[in-house]
């Protein structure tokens, strides 16, 4: 058991209440009840309360209506902190956030300092509405797609094709191959300098999650591993990733950058790490965090 808490925008701080997507009589009522409370997402980008600590402004039905979003496009997220909940996408000359006290940030940056179900409700909401304006055409027809089910599913508007579209969601892997003294880790040449992470990529198909991990790292280091291990997953709204995470030993040591995707790759001890040597990932991550479990278990 792991001492630390659950992975950052992670854990049920929302009560989806999946079945009143389906009600729409229900849904409307919400949208015009005074209780309700919207998450707005200015492209990539939610609405922090100026000031300490950082909490994420939550609007009433009259201040979303000064925003000119449209209601048909509100996304219902559920219950949070004893409201119902919509995310919606808010344009960018909104000049409503200067006053409500707060500014749009960015989430990757500020998530780290919010409280957990802080967190988890924007990084939720974040991945919804960027689903919903990087899908807004059939994938295959090309008519324009219409919201479905309080905004959780995408149909085709053509009724001769009405195919339908749920939620992007991509899983990755992601592996902190180690002994008892040593981690792998590797670097991408666009990265600050001298921060290294754990090995990542994308499930393909045709695979299983245990398959990708042995895959990607003989892909990216040359290394062999063994013993792959589930550690735990995390929702990665940027845009839409499932990150999938595992420990592995190795059962190879000599590196070979085989696809090209690192800079470079490397064996770290306990004591480097321990001693600044090598740049760590976002604490956001479960990179971090799988690292740090690590660090933690001798």
């Amino acid at each position: 058991m792991s001492p630390f808490p659950p992975n950052i925008f992670a854990g049920l701080h929302v009560d989806r209440v999946a079945h009143r997507r389906r009600n729409p009589a229900w849904i409307e009522r919400a949208l015009a009840s005074s209780r309700t409370r919207f998450v707005p997402v200015q492209k990539t980008l939610s609405l922090i309360a100026n000031g300490e600590p950082p909490r994420p402004v939550l609007l009433d039905t009259n201040q979303i209506a000064c925003a000119g979003a449209p209601a048909a496009s509100h996304i219902y997220l559920g219950k949070f902190g004893g409201h119902d909940c919509f995310a919606c996408a808010v344009a960018d000359d909104a000049l409503f956030d200067s006053h409500v006290g707060g500014e749009f940030q960015d989430l990757h940056r500020v998530g780290p300092l919010l409280e957990r179900a802080d967190a988890t409700l924007l990084a939720y909401a974040r991945a919804m509405v960027l689903w919903h304006h990087n899908y807004r055409y059939c994938a295959r027809c090309g008519a324009p797609a219409v919201i479905a089910e309080a905004g959780h599913l995408l149909v085709c508007s053509d009724a001769q094709c009405s195919a339908q579209q749920f939620p992007r969601l991509d899983p990755a892997i992601i592996v902190l191959v180690a002994d008892e003294e040593r981690c792998l880790l590797g670097r991408q040449a666009a990265w600050p300098a001298g921060r290294y992470s754990t090995i990542a990529g994308f499930v393909e198909p045709g695979e299983s999650l245990e398959d990708a991990v042995v895959r990607e790292v003989l892909e990216e280091t040359g290394i062999a591993v063994r013993d792959v291990r589930y550690h735990s997953s995390q929702p990665w709204p940027f845009p839409a990733s499932l990150m999938l995470g595992f420990s592995a030993r190795p059962a190879s040591t000599a590196i070979e950058l085989r696809d090209h995707e690192l800079e470079d790759a490397r064996w770290f001890t306990r004591g480097d790490i321990a001693a600044g040597r090598v740049g760590m990932p976002s604490r956001v991550s479960l990179s971090f965090r799988l690292i740090e479990d690590w660090l933690a278990s001798s």
